[in-house]
């Protein structure tokens, strides 16, 4: 498969070839991919195709930059998310709830995401995909008519990705860096309710297991150092990729915060003007949310809405931060400090599942008693590079 460019557009030469030629994981029909384009859908697919196995639901992500911004499963969608994509919540398809509901985790980020879905694409999803903006899709089919709609998404350059769902990868898997060839075997350590059978603090809610399993699946497809906070099937704030841990944890309870309160009266109530874009919606949302507006930015937000929404204060966000609960945390590491716990208690998180074997995973343990946090040690790390 030759492919647009490499990492970067300089990069030119640049192709992918099959471990086994007869048969391929992934078939390209339609458009030309870049090499992150690759990644992400070779990534995505493995996550929403393990979380829908484990979890025996239809599942979604939207990824971006070879990491998911968000991950679901089939479930409700509320009326934040449908209005924002002028969809009845009541009539929504099980596969359709189930991307719409991984890319309100973060939609600032899943501008122009890579879609991945467990099951084939029906004409429902294809409509919406054309209407939000997004580089491409991996699904293990497309019903009839569904490549139609497609087609005409970025004037045929929306990239269309069919992957074989009986693949089997094979037991070791390589890389070349820098004139070094690394192999490893692969990890397949099924993701299973077993792993969430050790808990040294407080009891497991069924609910919970649920959401600490998908986000074992999660994070394991998932840049590391990462950890993700998850509620009722889907993420709501997933940190990926830093150096340090107790960084990840407030990056990602930082985007729960923001996806809990554009949940606040306040917000929704928020009145845009006619041919203000759903993206610049989203964008300034966040932005009120955030609350510091630069002078420019406020002439701006004051041009996009109606009337004058004013500010919201400093109470009112706490007040309503403090009424989110049942928030499950999980670690693809151990936790080194006790720190990561007690930040995470900040964003209503209840359950937690992590690796354990750290020197201070007795300090983690006590933190968690503290805060009435069940805690599960899985003894799976599930770092990913």
């Amino acid at each position: 498969m030759d492919m647009r460019y490499g990492i970067n557009p300089q990069q030119s030469a640049a192709h992918a070839v099959p471990v086994n030629p007869q048969r391929p994981p992934i078939r390209l029909l339609q458009g030309q991919p870049s090499y992150i384009n690759l990644l992400d859908a070779l990534n995505s697919w493995q996550l929403v195709d393990e979380a829908a196995r484990t979890l025996e639901r239809p599942a979604a992500a939207s990824f971006k930059h070879v990491s998911p911004a968000g991950a679901a499963l089939a479930g409700e969608v509320d009326e934040v998310t449908a209005r924002l994509h002028d969809v009845d919540p009541a009539s929504v398809g099980e596969l359709t709830s189930a991307y719409l509901r991984a890319r309100d985790a973060d939609p600032k980020s899943s501008y122009g995401d890579f879609v991945a879905v467990s099951h084939e694409v029906d004409v429902e999803l294809a409509e919406l995909l054309a209407r939000v903006v997004s580089d491409g899709i991996v699904a293990p089919g497309y019903a009839p008519g569904v490549r139609e709609i497609l087609a005409k998404k970025k004037n045929g350059r929306f990239l269309v990705m069919e992957a074989d769902a009986g693949f089997e990868p094979p037991d070791q898997e390589s890389r070349d860096v820098f004139g070094m060839r690394l192999t490893q075997e692969r990890d397949r350590v099924a993701l299973t309710p077993d792993l969430l059978s050790d808990v040294q603090v407080g009891t497991l809610p069924k609910e919970a297991e649920s959401d600490l399993l998908l986000g074992l699946a999660v994070l394991r497809h998932t840049q590391s150092n990462s950890v993700c906070y998850l509620r009722d099937g889907m993420t709501l704030g997933i940190g990926a990729g830093q150096q340090s841990r107790v960084d990840c944890t407030r990056l990602a309870g930082a985007k729960v915060d923001t996806w809990w309160l554009r949940r606040h009266p306040r917000v929704r109530s928020l009145e845009f003007r006619p041919g203000v874009r759903r993206q610049d919606r989203v964008n300034w949302q966040i932005r009120f949310i955030e609350g510091d507006l630069t002078p420019d930015e406020r002439a701006r937000f004051r041009a996009a809405v109606i009337g004058d929404p004013g500010e919201l204060g400093a109470d009112e966000r706490t007040e309503w931060l403090t009424r989110l609960s049942r928030v499950s945390f999980v670690s693809d590491g151990s936790l080194p400090f006790r720190d990561n716990v007690d930040h995470a208690r900040r964003h209503g998180v209840t359950s937690i599942a992590e690796p354990g074997g750290s020197i201070r995973s007795g300090d983690v343990e006590e933190a968690c008693r503290e805060h009435g946090i069940a805690l599960a040690r899985t003894g799976l790390r599930l770092f990913h590079h």
